[in-house]
């Protein structure tokens, strides 16, 4: 695995579940030295009963007190962290005017203010180093509208954006920069979101676990790729979205939402 993702420190936030756990779990086979950050300190503390070299760092990203704990730890050069992966984040489905505001709000600072102070706290270590990874967990929605939970397309669009930005900006530093964008996968977002309804109604085969989705993450950002999108089927999607007008991909995301 070192020749594969060759990292020597990580930090994962969204560490209790999904996409997260399984980057954690997949680290952690090879006993590297890891902080995992979540709101959810007990799922945490299970983490570290199974995994070996794990630091809990229990945290509310959307507080403040919260993010500035873990851009601190990230920013340390005393432990200095050579993985950063944000992947805390949630959405909220339904239609947008019947939504709550303060949810949206709380959904907005999570997936994109956190994501950015911790993503300038990651490149402000790593960049002076020389060395470091990061990896944005974002997802396919963020290249085509998502009737119904624009907002968190919205949010994943930044984050995609932000990324690609990014990955440009530190070329030839040292310095790796990757979006992951997953596609439909098995995890808890569906139930946090109030998406398990229209979500049922995919086929089996549209869906990735997050085990393949954390493996070709880690796989990507040690590549150093700029955008890595697990799966055939959402790497084709992608690249269509590129070639069809915007007024069809809109109709086409509406329909599906129905």
């Amino acid at each position: 695995m070192a020749d594969r993702v060759p990292f020597s420190s990580a930090l994962v936030t969204g560490a209790s579940s999904g996409i997260g756990e399984a980057i954690v779990r997949e680290l952690g086979r090879e006993g590297l030295p890891q902080v995992v950050v979540a709101r959810r300190g007990e799922r945490l503390a299970a983490l570290a009963d199974e995994l070996p070299a794990l630091e809990i760092l229990v945290a509310d990203l959307t507080t403040a007190d919260g993010l500035e704990r873990v851009a601190t730890r990230v920013a340390s050069t005393v432990e200095p962290i050579d993985l950063v992966v944000n992947n805390a984040g949630f959405g909220t489905s339904g239609a947008f005017h019947t939504l709550d505001a303060d949810r949206l709000d709380r959904e907005i600072g999570l997936n994109v203010r956190a994501l950015t102070r911790l993503s300038h706290a990651a490149l402000g270590a790593m960049v002076p180093r020389g060395r470091g990874h990061l990896l944005n967990v974002s997802s396919v929605v963020s290249f085509q509208p998502a009737p119904k939970l624009a907002v968190y397309a919205a949010t994943k669009s930044y984050v995609t954006q932000l990324t690609e930005s990014l990955h440009e900006e530190v070329r030839g530093t040292g310095v790796h920069v990757t979006a992951l964008c997953p596609g439909l996968t098995r995890t808890e977002f569906q139930s946090v979101s109030s998406s398990s309804g229209y979500a049922e109604q995919y086929p089996e085969w549209m869906w990735t676990s997050a085990e393949q989705v954390a493996r070709r993450g880690l796989d990507d950002v040690a590549r150093n790729r700029a955008i890595s999108v697990p799966g055939v089927l959402y790497r084709s999607m992608v690249a269509a979205t590129g070639v069809l007008p915007r007024g069809v991909l809109r109709r086409l995301s509406g329909l599906v939402q129905r």
